[in-house]
């Protein structure tokens, strides 16, 4: 019912920014809410930032004041831009959605913050 294609993902210097999508079909995108999650090496996964269907949005400490996370429901696409990038911020992030019955994940997309 529900797939979840991401992309965006690579490698950036200390300071730069990053812009990751991830594209939602065959499903009513517009009613679910959703999330970024990251996992690093040897790290357990952790939610980055999430937003309603209104655009009700939430962030980690870590990441706020750099990240946003946004959706486009008209596209089915949600994003996540990021700024001010830390080596710290090196993980494979993951899109996330929650229906009524049961999560959806995207395959996850390498983000690599390195001089």
């Amino acid at each position: 019912q529900v797939q979840l294609v991401e992309s965006g993902g690579g490698l950036v210097q200390p300071g730069g920014s990053l812009r990751l999508s991830c594209a939602a079909s065959g499903s009513i995108f517009s009613i679910y809410p959703m999330g970024w999650y990251r996992q690093a090496p040897g790290k357990q996964r952790e939610l980055v930032a999430d937003i309603t269907s209104g655009g009700n949005t939430n962030y980690a400490d870590s990441v706020k004041g750099r990240f946003t996370i946004s959706r486009d429901n008209a596209k089915k696409t949600m994003y996540l831009q990021m700024n001010s990038l830390k080596p710290e911020d090196t993980a494979v992030y993951y899109c996330n959605l929650k229906s009524i019955y049961r999560e959806y994940w995207g395959q996850g997309t390498q983000v690599t913050v390195s001089s």
